[in-house]
């Protein structure tokens, strides 16, 4: 059994928002697309029974996400008890990795994802509100714990951390292998448009510096191997290859299936109901499924 839409998009992974809580006022976040005001999380058992659902029909790997998703004390709690899967990640702001770590990583995580705007103390406070020094222990521990490959995510912000990509990639360099950097177009959820690169412009500084360009079938995301180190850009904004390419189903905090990033007019409400009736309802977001750019 599969989920798939009228567009002949089938589902393979859940993209799971633990909660729309964070430490840090990132002035780029876009809540996973969630502009409602939340006020209640969903209990760990409703997104374990999520899971549960999602691979009877087909679904190998998960990620969680926030807000800061390790701002839920029952983290490791929610990842003991998943049924066996492919894959299970979570993009963090890397906050708490230092002293959670090796704990995600016995409960049964994968890998991470964690925001890293900025090496520079100054820029990454400006944009963050934090502490970069937190996050780059963070990274330590997260190798160190073989949450592997890290990927660092870098939203590109005019002004501010465009020209620090050379200096990026020349600090990954150090973890061989273990951490690739995944440049990401500024989505403008927030009203954020004036911070937007050339995103073009940086595609082409990357090619001329490449020995190697791959190409993922999946959203056509370029990977660019430079001085031994991996560089992935990430294009998402009116992109309709993303869309007729996308194969993730989204969970609100709250407990409801979100079948479009940007929608959210068509939420389904799975919260506190048992897995068989999740199939069901699974199956009906189906249908309220769409392409947002159909190009």
């Amino acid at each position: 059994m599969q989920l798939t839409d009228d567009y002949g998009r089938t589902i393979k992974s859940l993209r799971i928002s633990l909660t729309n809580r964070c430490n840090l006022r990132c002035l780029y976040c876009h809540r996973e697309g969630d502009n409602r005001e939340l006020k209640n999380e969903s209990t760990a058992e409703t997104f374990v029974n999520i899971v549960r659902a999602a691979k009877e029909l087909g679904v190998s790997k998960v990620k969680f996400s926030g807000g800061e998703p390790l701002m839920r004390d029952d983290f490791e709690d929610i990842i003991r008890a998943l049924p066996e899967l492919k894959d299970i990640s979570a993009t963090t702001n890397g906050t708490y990795l230092e002293k959670r770590a090796q704990s995600l990583a016995d409960s049964g995580l994968n890998r991470v994802n964690i925001s890293l705007p900025s090496l520079s103390p100054e820029k990454y406070r400006g944009v963050t509100g934090g502490d970069v020094n937190t996050v780059l222990k963070g990274i330590d521990a997260a190798v160190d714990c073989g949450l592997t490959p890290v990927k660092l995510n870098m939203v590109l912000l005019k002004g501010i951390n465009d020209t620090g990509i050379g200096d990026m990639m020349d600090f990954i360099r150090q973890y061989d292998g273990n951490v690739i950097l995944q440049l990401i177009e500024l989505m403008d959820f927030r009203g954020t448009s004036g911070y937007s690169v050339d995103i073009d412009g940086v595609e082409k500084f990357l090619e001329s510096r490449a020995s190697e360009v791959r190409e993922r079938s999946m959203h056509r995301r370029r990977k660019y191997f430079i001085d031994g180190v991996e560089v992935e850009l990430v294009r998402p904004i009116d992109n309709s290859h993303f869309c007729a390419n996308c194969t993730r189903l989204r969970v609100t905090s709250d407990g409801k299936l979100k079948p479009c990033l940007l929608r959210n007019d068509n939420l389904v409400d799975v919260n506190n109901k048992e897995p068989q009736e999740i199939t069901g309802l699974m199956k009906f977001a189906m249908g309220n499924r769409e392409p947002y750019y159909k190009g």
